[in-house]
Formats: structure tokens, C-alpha cells, sequence
């Protein structure tokens, strides 16, 4: 490569890194939901709390199905599509509202 010349951009490493986002925001959205199961468990049984619990549950197997979408495209051989406007707003919506769930249970 010459110094005036143009750079040259491997477009295999967005994706990845994209990918490994996608995985490490899904940790975090399990971990979350699993010490809302524990803090909702923590002194007994009770019916509010196992609802909120339930609740966590739900949202993060959403959140997990729009994750696992996006990280199939992304992990492809041709160049992944765009993230579209309704997965993006399911992947916020449940992330929001699992942090909400989860701060009720531990407060």
C-alpha cells in the first residue's frame, strides 16, 4: 500500500463485531433475569413477585429470539441485511422493560 493511496477495509470485521455485541448484551440480559428469578424467590413465594419473575422470563426469551435472529444473519457468508426498524424497537423494548422488572424485584 502506498501512502496516497486508498485504504483497504476488511468488511468481515463490522459483522463480527456486530455479532459479539448482539452475544454480550444477551448475557447481560440473562444474568439480569436470572437474579430477578433469585431476588423474586429470595424470602418465599409471592404471587406479585413470581409475576414480575414470569414477566422477566417472557422479555428475555423475546429479547433472546430477536438476538439469536440477528446474530444467525450476521454470522452468514454474504453481506447481512439491515436491522429492521420493528426488531430494533422489540430488541430495545424488552431490554427497557427487563431492567424495569428486574429494579422493581431487587427494590
Amino acid at each position: 500500500m502506498d501512502a496516497g493511496g486508498p485504504t483497504v477495509r476488511d468488511p468481515g470485521l463490522q459483522p463480527e463485531r456486530t455479532r459479539l455485541a448482539w452475544r454480550r448484551t444477551t448475557l447481560a440480559a440473562t444474568v439480569a433475569a436470572v437474579l430477578a428469578g433469585k431476588s423474586a424467590l429470595r424470602e418465599g413465594p409471592d404471587v406479585t413477585a413470581l409475576l414480575v419473575c414470569a414477566l422477566c422470563c417472557g422479555l428475555w426469551l423475546g429479547f433472546l429470539a430477536v438476538a439469536h435472529r440477528r446474530i444467525r444473519a450476521l454470522s452468514g457468508s454474504v453481506p447481512p441485511t439491515a436491522l429492521t426498524p420493528g426488531h430494533a424497537s422489540t430488541a430495545a423494548l424488552c431490554t427497557i422493560a427487563l431492567a424495569a422488572c428486574a429494579t422493581a424485584l431487587v427494590f
